[in-house]
């Protein structure tokens, strides 16, 4: 029996579109305080829109549809001023042979792209949280039927997490899966104990495919897990345990209320499990920001976790095989591992906690953590529709032009002894919420352009009625809210979607794409750091570099630190003002650009392009001037992993020398007999991953895919290949061939010195005579 109940506050894991026959209603199945509850929405419409002008035509064009819709005239209107009304669908069916007729017969539609649930949920600015009031019934009320949806934004859900991992044969065969969870460790191996004495706890052998399906049915229910995650999970793990039930007729219910597993192929996958939400370990830790030279399970558990798998890298495949049919319990050790490395990298990182906090923020399922565009269509819709407007289509606007990039200035190469860097706060949203950037005000921007913003490119914004400049200023407020309460994942979203908003406006994937709008942005961009750079000078100092946001400015050599320091502040807080300024009295603007005092290098090394007599790019080394006065380095070999470590190694040390009044030449000696008597050969190992399977290299045939063929390991597409270069050209380790230090001479070492130019020091370089002047 069903009552009625007050709202109950949740957190979207899942929701599914379904047609009933009193309309489309959305399931979801949300993470609340007292467990996972199911709810079902009242009746709904799906929904698209056409002009005005079209009505009839649509009308005649569908009069042959069995099926009912409703068109409703409205007060929005397109881009190009022209009224639209609505069509609205009670059957899916409907909706979907309407929009293809439509289509077919050169009817332009509005918003037809939207997903009908999607829609729902953007129009109620729900993102994540949710407060749902209905029916209730089942036992504890995990179950709400004619449910209303109201946006909870404070709701923060506290998930569990399982842990899944799987073996296979090369063919795809199953030969065990692992779970882990918080409080839980388990195994399933096809095949019979070995021996008497040698059983496991955690291990359980199961007959054959078909009762490994079905014990993980069985435990993930007992487990009751809201995110299954992996790695590679989606794409690998749940896609090949769908292909097996399929092939072994079995039905895989893995979702709640032994709902079965959603996988849609196609272009882009699909994966849904009813009441859970998978997480890929790898796209977490890119849409998190992490950086790793390779993404591997083996290499981000050896940086994060100083932990290791348990079958080192080369014919992982075979050795499984191997295992499985000569040592079953080595190969569940393995397959536990992996299980217990990821749910380690997620405890970790956090990773769980910024996936919620980046739906919160955009609205976007917590499985789907790209979509740029999506989260920007999310954000800026609801309050398009408010202000009278529908989304445009792709290219309405009829331009395509490229938009230049961040601007870089030349440099000016030497070594300095105070060089402060200044950078622009967030330029780019700035320039957005300071020049009024936004779709909407553009339009309204040319149809009254004297009373306008100019932008670049015959561009006109709109000085009051815009959206983004208002989104751009919530979200730079919320970022420092979550930054003074140490809500580190949220500050990092809100980081990442900020810095978004202009590729976005410059990505032709998105409906609101129009070149004005980020050339506006970058040119902008362009001005204020020229213009900032002719201010500073103006002050007395030189700027000697910059880059996109920043300035780095050469202050006087006989400051000491603390001077620079009270230097550098002054020059920040003189230019804001001549920004604030200039803003209020040329454009009546008021200026949320603000320059900030970054780092101070005491000192500071910028060097020569490489083979030419002109300063380098987005390459420089210094000695940061903090407590720990550590050494930085941008675009040198040090942080490049196309280099050897024993490079990096040098380089580390001959610029701390070179920092500290070291004696270089005696750094340079050490490690010329360092490679003379190298007794760690990984040390100089070279490490470049396959952009295609070696046999599908035909023009140049680079030193890794040489490695690569000859060896017996069957490397393919995507492998890592680490290898030295011998007298014998490149070769895998371990190899019985002498390498060739002459190589690692020229193409290692003296690239490095190369870059000290100017010093005056003549290094001789060793058993070859080579003499490498340093003028």
């Amino acid at each position: 029996m069903s009552t009625p109940n007050p709202a109950t506050a949740g957190f979207i894991l899942s929701m599914q579109t379904q047609q009933r026959r009193h309309g489309i209603y959305y399931v979801a199945w949300l993470a609340t305080e007292r467990g996972p509850v199911k709810v079902i929405s009242t009746a709904q419409k799906a929904v698209f829109f056409i002009a005005q002008k079209n009505s009839a035509s649509a009308e005649r064009i569908l009069s042959s549809l069995s099926g009912q819709y409703q068109q409703r005239t409205l007060t929005l209107k397109t881009f190009a001023g022209e009224p639209v009304c609505a069509l609205y669908f009670s059957s899916l069916q409907d909706y979907y042979q309407s929009r293809e007729l439509l289509r077919e017969q050169g009817i332009e539609l509005y918003e037809d792209d939207i997903r009908p649930q999607e829609q729902f949920l953007m129009e109620r600015f729900i993102r994540g949280g949710v407060w749902v009031q209905g029916e209730a019934s089942g036992g504890d009320n995990s179950l709400i039927r004619n449910a209303r949806f109201k946006a909870n934004d404070g709701f923060r859900p506290k998930l569990s997490m399982l842990s899944l991992d799987l073996e296979c044969s090369p063919e795809g065969i199953l030969y065990s899966v692992a779970l882990v969870s918080e409080h839980s460790r388990q195994v399933f191996m096809i095949g019979t104990s070995p021996s008497a004495g040698s059983e496991q706890p955690w291990l359980e052998y199961v007959e054959d495919e078909a009762a490994l399906l079905y014990a993980l049915i069985e435990q993930i229910k007992n487990l009751d897990p809201d995110l299954i995650i992996g790695w590679n999970v989606a794409d690998f793990d749940m896609q090949l345990l769908c292909f097996r039930a399929q092939q072994l007729g079995i039905e895989l219910t893995l979702g709640r209320d032994s709902e079965a597993v959603i996988w849609r192929g196609g272009q882009v996958n699909k994966l849904i499990v009813p009441g859970r939400v998978v997480l890929d370990g790898i796209d977490m830790l890119k849409n998190a920001t992490y950086h790793f030279n390779s993404y591997s399970l083996d290499n981000v558990a050896a940086e994060v976790l100083g932990e290791c798998k348990l079958l080192e890298q080369g014919d992982k495949l075979g050795a499984i095989q191997r295992l499985f049919h000569q040592d079953k319990l080595k190969l569940a050790e393995y397959n536990l591992k992996d299980s217990e490395l990821v749910l380690a990298i997620f405890n970790k990182l956090e990773l769980c906690e910024f996936a919620v906090a980046r739906a919160q923020l955009t609205g976007l399922p917590l499985e789907r953590l790209g979509g740029s565009v999506a989260a920007f269509t999310n954000l800026y819709l609801p309050h398009l529709h408010r202000s009278g407007y529908v989304a445009p289509n792709l290219g309405d606007h009829g331009l395509s032009f490229d938009s230049p990039g961040g601007y870089v200035m030349d440099s000016t190469p030497g070594l300095y002894v105070n060089v402060a860097v200044l950078d622009f706060k967030s330029l780019y949203p700035s320039i957005i919420r300071t020049f009024c950037i936004d779709p909407m005000a553009l339009i309204l921007g040319l149809q009254q352009p004297q009373d306008s913003v100019p932008g670049f490119n015959h561009a006109y914004f709109s000085r009051t009625e815009h959206h983004l400049p208002l989104l751009v200023s919530n979200l730079a407020e919320a970022r420092q809210r979550a930054k003074n309460d140490g809500d580190h994942h949220l500050q990092q979203a809100i980081k990442i979607i900020m810095n978004s908003l202009y590729g976005v406006l410059g990505s032709k994937g998105c409906r609101f794409y129009d070149p004005r709008l980020s050339s506006s942005i970058t040119l902008r961009g362009h001005e204020i750091m020229q213009t900032t750079k002719m201010w500073l000078e103006e002050l007395g100092v030189t700027v000697i570099y910059g880059d996109t946001d920043s300035t780095f400015v050469a202050l006087p050599r006989e400051l000491d630190e603390a001077q620079s320091h009270h230097v550098a502040a002054d020059l920040v807080a003189k230019i804001n003002q001549k920004w604030r300024a200039r803003l209020k009295n040329n454009l009546k603007l008021t200026s949320y650009l603000e320059l900030e005092y970054e780092s101070l290098y005491r000192p500071f090394f910028m060097p020569k392009a490489r083979h030419k007599d002109i300063g380098s790019k987005k390459r420089y080394a210094g000695l940061l001037a903090q407590a720990d006065y550590r050494l930085v380095f941008k675009g040198m070999e040090s942080v490049r992993s196309d280099w050897t470590q024993f490079a990096r190694d040098f380089q580390q040390d001959l610029f701390k020398a070179l920092f500290t009044g070291g004696d270089l030449q005696q750094v340079v000696a050490e490690y010329l007999d360092k490679l003379h008597h190298c007794d760690d050969v990984k040390l100089l190992t070279y490490s470049k991953r396959l952009g295609k399977d070696p046999d599908h290299y035909t023009k140049a045939i680079p030193p890794h895919v040489r490695a690569a063929r000859g060896s017996d390991k069957g490397f393919s597409k995507g492998d890592w290949v680490h290898y030295v270069i011998t007298l014998s050209g490149p070769k895998l380790l371990p190899t019985t061939q002498p390498l060739d230090l002459d190589h690692y001479l020229e193409k290692q070492l003296r690239p490095i010195i190369d870059d000290l130019q100017g010093l005056g020091i003549n290094i001789n370089y060793g058993h070859s005579g080579k003499q490498f002047p340093l003028l």
